[in-house]
Protein backbone atom coordinates (compact mmCIF):
# COMPACT_ATOMS: atom_id res chain seq x y z
CA UNK A 1 0.00 0.00 0.00
CA UNK A 2 1.40 3.41 -0.98
CA UNK A 3 1.17 5.94 1.86
CA UNK A 4 0.22 9.58 1.42
CA UNK A 5 3.75 10.61 2.47
CA UNK A 6 6.95 8.89 3.57
CA UNK A 7 9.74 10.27 5.76
CA UNK A 8 13.30 9.10 6.30
CA UNK A 9 14.66 9.97 9.74
CA UNK A 10 18.26 9.30 10.79
CA UNK A 11 19.02 9.08 14.49
CA UNK A 12 15.51 7.81 15.13
CA UNK A 13 16.22 5.51 18.09
CA UNK A 14 16.04 8.26 20.71
CA UNK A 15 15.81 11.96 21.43
CA UNK A 16 14.77 14.39 18.71
CA UNK A 17 14.78 11.72 16.00
CA UNK A 18 12.41 9.51 17.96
CA UNK A 19 10.09 12.39 18.84
CA UNK A 20 9.99 13.45 15.20
CA UNK A 21 9.10 9.95 14.04
CA UNK A 22 6.11 9.88 16.40
CA UNK A 23 5.05 13.41 15.52
CA UNK A 24 5.06 12.79 11.76
CA UNK A 25 3.38 9.39 12.15
CA UNK A 26 0.57 11.03 14.08
CA UNK A 27 -0.41 12.93 10.94
CA UNK A 28 -0.19 9.88 8.69
CA UNK A 29 3.38 9.97 7.42
CA UNK A 30 5.01 6.54 6.99
CA UNK A 31 8.37 6.38 8.77
CA UNK A 32 11.66 4.82 7.75
CA UNK A 33 13.66 4.98 10.98
CA UNK A 34 17.42 4.95 10.59
CA UNK A 35 19.28 3.85 13.70
CA UNK A 36 22.91 3.14 14.56
CA UNK A 37 23.36 -0.47 15.72
CA UNK A 38 25.91 0.65 18.34
CA UNK A 39 23.39 3.03 19.93
CA UNK A 40 22.42 1.80 23.42
CA UNK A 41 18.83 2.91 22.77
CA UNK A 42 16.55 0.29 21.25
CA UNK A 43 14.84 1.44 18.05
CA UNK A 44 11.97 -0.91 18.88
CA UNK A 45 10.78 1.69 21.38
CA UNK A 46 10.41 4.15 18.50
CA UNK A 47 8.58 1.51 16.48
CA UNK A 48 6.25 0.85 19.39
CA UNK A 49 5.42 4.54 19.87
CA UNK A 50 4.79 5.05 16.15
CA UNK A 51 2.46 2.07 15.98
CA UNK A 52 0.61 3.26 19.09
CA UNK A 53 -0.42 6.41 17.19
CA UNK A 54 -1.51 4.31 14.21
CA UNK A 55 1.60 4.84 12.09
CA UNK A 56 3.57 2.61 9.75
CA UNK A 57 7.30 2.21 10.36
CA UNK A 58 10.30 0.27 9.10
CA UNK A 59 13.57 0.37 11.04
CA UNK A 60 16.84 0.28 9.11
CA UNK A 61 20.36 0.05 10.60
CA UNK A 62 22.56 2.82 9.26
CA UNK A 63 25.96 4.29 9.96
CA UNK A 64 25.69 7.78 8.46
CA UNK A 65 29.46 7.73 7.81
CA UNK A 66 28.76 5.20 5.06
CA UNK A 67 27.45 6.21 1.65
CA UNK A 68 26.28 2.66 0.98
CA UNK A 69 24.26 2.45 4.19
CA UNK A 70 22.65 5.85 3.64
CA UNK A 71 21.74 4.74 0.11
CA UNK A 72 20.20 1.56 1.55
CA UNK A 73 18.15 3.67 4.00
CA UNK A 74 16.67 5.71 1.18
CA UNK A 75 16.16 2.67 -1.03
CA UNK A 76 14.17 0.99 1.75
CA UNK A 77 11.72 3.91 1.78
CA UNK A 78 11.02 3.46 -1.92
CA UNK A 79 10.82 -0.33 -1.67
CA UNK A 80 8.38 -0.34 1.26
CA UNK A 81 6.31 2.78 0.68
CA UNK A 82 6.89 3.71 -2.95
CA UNK A 83 8.19 7.24 -2.41
CA UNK A 84 10.16 9.71 -0.29
CA UNK A 85 8.65 13.06 0.61
CA UNK A 86 10.57 14.10 3.72
CA UNK A 87 14.07 13.50 5.07
CA UNK A 88 15.12 14.52 8.57
CA UNK A 89 18.83 14.31 9.35
CA UNK A 90 18.87 14.00 13.14
CA UNK A 91 21.79 11.62 13.74
CA UNK A 92 24.62 13.20 15.68
CA UNK A 93 27.28 12.70 18.33
CA UNK A 94 28.91 14.92 20.95
CA UNK A 95 32.49 14.34 22.12
CA UNK A 96 34.53 16.49 24.49
CA UNK A 97 38.03 17.32 23.29
CA UNK A 98 40.17 20.38 24.07
CA UNK A 99 41.90 21.51 20.88
CA UNK A 100 45.42 20.69 22.09
CA UNK A 101 44.33 17.12 22.86
CA UNK A 102 42.22 16.62 19.73
CA UNK A 103 43.57 14.08 17.27
CA UNK A 104 42.82 14.15 13.57
CA UNK A 105 40.73 11.04 14.18
CA UNK A 106 38.67 12.83 16.85
CA UNK A 107 38.01 15.71 14.46
CA UNK A 108 37.24 13.51 11.47
CA UNK A 109 34.81 11.27 13.36
CA UNK A 110 32.61 14.09 14.66
CA UNK A 111 32.64 15.93 11.32
CA UNK A 112 31.87 12.70 9.45
CA UNK A 113 28.78 11.99 11.58
CA UNK A 114 27.45 15.46 12.36
CA UNK A 115 28.10 17.13 9.00
CA UNK A 116 28.97 14.39 6.54
CA UNK A 117 26.05 12.31 7.80
CA UNK A 118 23.60 15.08 6.92
CA UNK A 119 25.07 15.35 3.43
CA UNK A 120 24.93 11.57 2.87
CA UNK A 121 21.33 11.23 4.03
CA UNK A 122 20.25 14.19 1.90
CA UNK A 123 22.21 12.99 -1.14
CA UNK A 124 20.67 9.53 -0.95
CA UNK A 125 17.24 11.11 -0.55
CA UNK A 126 17.34 13.54 -3.46
CA UNK A 127 18.59 10.80 -5.78
CA UNK A 128 15.25 9.07 -5.16
CA UNK A 129 12.91 11.98 -4.44
CA UNK A 130 10.70 12.93 -7.36
CA UNK A 131 9.61 16.17 -5.73
CA UNK A 132 8.18 18.25 -4.33
CA UNK A 133 9.71 17.42 -0.96
CA UNK A 134 11.25 18.73 2.24
CA UNK A 135 14.63 18.17 3.86
CA UNK A 136 15.20 19.24 7.47
CA UNK A 137 18.58 19.10 9.21
CA UNK A 138 19.21 19.27 12.94
CA UNK A 139 21.98 21.74 13.74
CA UNK A 140 22.42 23.45 17.13
CA UNK A 141 22.72 26.86 18.72
CA UNK A 142 26.26 25.66 19.38
CA UNK A 143 28.10 26.49 16.19
CA UNK A 144 24.98 27.97 14.67
CA UNK A 145 24.97 30.95 17.07
CA UNK A 146 27.69 30.65 19.68
CA UNK A 147 30.76 28.58 20.57
CA UNK A 148 31.33 25.83 23.13
CA UNK A 149 34.69 25.34 24.76
CA UNK A 150 36.26 21.89 24.33
CA UNK A 151 33.79 21.12 21.51
CA UNK A 152 35.21 22.96 18.50
CA UNK A 153 34.73 19.94 16.21
CA UNK A 154 31.05 19.67 17.18
CA UNK A 155 30.47 23.42 16.75
CA UNK A 156 32.24 23.39 13.38
CA UNK A 157 30.06 20.54 12.14
CA UNK A 158 26.84 22.19 13.30
CA UNK A 159 27.82 25.48 11.65
CA UNK A 160 28.60 23.54 8.49
CA UNK A 161 25.13 22.01 8.49
CA UNK A 162 23.70 25.51 8.06
CA UNK A 163 25.94 26.30 5.10
CA UNK A 164 25.17 22.94 3.50
CA UNK A 165 21.43 23.42 3.88
CA UNK A 166 21.43 26.98 2.55
CA UNK A 167 23.32 25.86 -0.54
CA UNK A 168 21.08 22.86 -1.14
CA UNK A 169 18.00 25.07 -0.75
CA UNK A 170 19.17 27.06 -3.77
CA UNK A 171 20.42 24.05 -5.73
CA UNK A 172 17.27 21.97 -5.26
CA UNK A 173 14.70 24.74 -5.63
CA UNK A 174 14.05 23.99 -9.34
CA UNK A 175 12.93 20.54 -8.22
CA UNK A 176 10.63 22.08 -5.57
CA UNK A 177 12.61 20.47 -2.77
CA UNK A 178 12.81 22.75 0.28
CA UNK A 179 15.74 22.58 2.70
CA UNK A 180 15.68 24.07 6.20
CA UNK A 181 17.44 23.70 9.54
CA UNK A 182 16.37 23.63 13.18
CA UNK A 183 18.78 24.90 15.84
CA UNK A 184 17.86 23.35 19.20
CA UNK A 185 19.09 24.94 22.37
CA UNK A 186 19.20 23.07 25.69
CA UNK A 187 16.90 20.12 25.10
CA UNK A 188 16.54 17.13 27.43
CA UNK A 189 17.71 14.15 25.39
CA UNK A 190 19.96 11.17 26.14
CA UNK A 191 22.77 13.09 24.43
CA UNK A 192 22.54 16.23 26.55
CA UNK A 193 22.14 14.12 29.70
CA UNK A 194 25.62 12.67 29.05
CA UNK A 195 27.66 14.19 31.87
CA UNK A 196 31.01 13.29 30.28
CA UNK A 197 30.73 14.64 26.73
CA UNK A 198 27.79 17.02 27.07
CA UNK A 199 25.93 19.02 29.74
CA UNK A 200 24.74 16.33 32.13
CA UNK A 201 21.70 16.51 34.40
CA UNK A 202 23.30 18.77 37.03
CA UNK A 203 24.41 21.45 34.57
CA UNK A 204 21.11 21.31 32.72
CA UNK A 205 19.30 22.00 35.97
CA UNK A 206 21.50 25.07 36.59
CA UNK A 207 20.72 26.38 33.11
CA UNK A 208 17.10 27.08 33.99
CA UNK A 209 18.11 30.46 35.39
CA UNK A 210 19.59 31.74 32.12
CA UNK A 211 16.80 30.60 29.79
CA UNK A 212 14.03 33.21 29.43
CA UNK A 213 11.32 30.52 29.49
CA UNK A 214 12.97 29.19 32.69
CA UNK A 215 13.13 25.54 31.67
CA UNK A 216 14.91 22.99 29.52
CA UNK A 217 13.17 22.13 26.26
CA UNK A 218 11.65 18.77 25.36
CA UNK A 219 12.50 16.72 22.28
CA UNK A 220 8.84 16.89 21.29
CA UNK A 221 9.09 20.67 21.03
CA UNK A 222 11.92 20.42 18.52
CA UNK A 223 9.94 17.75 16.68
CA UNK A 224 7.09 20.25 16.38
CA UNK A 225 9.39 22.70 14.61
CA UNK A 226 10.66 19.97 12.28
CA UNK A 227 7.10 18.90 11.53
CA UNK A 228 6.20 22.47 10.62
CA UNK A 229 9.17 22.89 8.27
CA UNK A 230 8.40 19.55 6.61
CA UNK A 231 4.71 20.36 6.16
CA UNK A 232 2.71 22.28 3.57
CA UNK A 233 2.32 25.06 6.15
CA UNK A 234 5.95 25.94 5.35
CA UNK A 235 5.54 25.65 1.58
CA UNK A 236 7.21 29.05 0.94
CA UNK A 237 10.06 28.59 3.43
CA UNK A 238 13.45 27.30 2.29
CA UNK A 239 17.06 28.01 3.15
CA UNK A 240 16.10 29.14 6.66
CA UNK A 241 17.05 28.38 10.25
CA UNK A 242 14.50 28.01 13.04
CA UNK A 243 15.91 28.40 16.55
CA UNK A 244 14.19 26.37 19.28
CA UNK A 245 15.89 27.44 22.49
CA UNK A 246 13.38 29.04 24.86
CA UNK A 247 14.87 32.45 24.16
CA UNK A 248 18.40 31.52 25.30
CA UNK A 249 20.15 33.07 22.29
CA UNK A 250 18.01 36.23 22.45
CA UNK A 251 18.91 37.09 26.02
CA UNK A 252 21.66 39.58 26.81
CA UNK A 253 24.48 37.87 28.71
CA UNK A 254 24.37 38.53 32.45
CA UNK A 255 28.03 39.56 32.35
CA UNK A 256 27.14 42.68 30.31
CA UNK A 257 26.95 45.87 32.39
CA UNK A 258 23.47 47.13 33.09
CA UNK A 259 22.17 50.02 31.01
CA UNK A 260 20.12 51.36 33.90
Amino acid sequence: MVQAQTAIISGAASGIGQATAVRLARRGVAIVAGYYPGDPHDVEETCKQVREVGGSIVAVPVDVRSREECDALAATAVEHFGRIDIAVAAAGIVRISPIEEMSDGDWDNVLSVDLGGVMRVFRATVERMEGPGALVAVSSVTGGIYGWDDHSHYASAKAGVIGLSRSLAVELSPRRIRVNVVLPGLIETPQTMDGVNSMGAENLAKAHDVIPLSRIGAAEEVAGAIDFLASDAASYITGQQLVVDGGLSARRPHTFPSST
